[in-house]
């Protein structure tokens, strides 16, 4: 498993959540903009953690971000499941290659 740098909110940022909710921002949509305003591209559990906000509070301050057009969402495929999956059965089928094939030359030599 890759390690991974995580983000949280410190007490800095604390003080400029309170600023936004002065200004009349929702706070978990403050939490959310602070968090992100960390990353190039993270993933909603990125945010989740490091903003210290539960799934659905991201994802509705994240479909408001996406509405004002502050952010963009990009969806990603599992490539990498289906790779492994993939080299996984390439080498099961090498491997009974492997196994006709001995017993093929086991046969003839008889």
């Amino acid at each position: 498993m890759k390690q991974k740098d995580v983000y949280t909110l410190d007490k800095e940022d604390d003080k400029a959540v309170q600023l936004f909710i002065k200004l009349g921002m929702p706070k978990n949509l403050a939490k959310t903009l602070l968090c992100l305003s960390q990353f190039d591209e993270c993933k909603c559990a990125d945010v989740e953690q490091g903003a210290d906000l539960r799934q659905p509070e991201v994802s509705i301050a994240m479909q408001e971000l996406r509405r004002r057009g502050w952010i963009k969402k990009r969806d990603l495929k599992k490539e990498g499941k289906v790779k492994a999956f993939e080299q996984e059965k390439l080498k099961e089928v090498e491997s009974v290659k492997k196994d006709l094939s001995e017993l093929k030359n086991i046969m003839l030599s008889r």
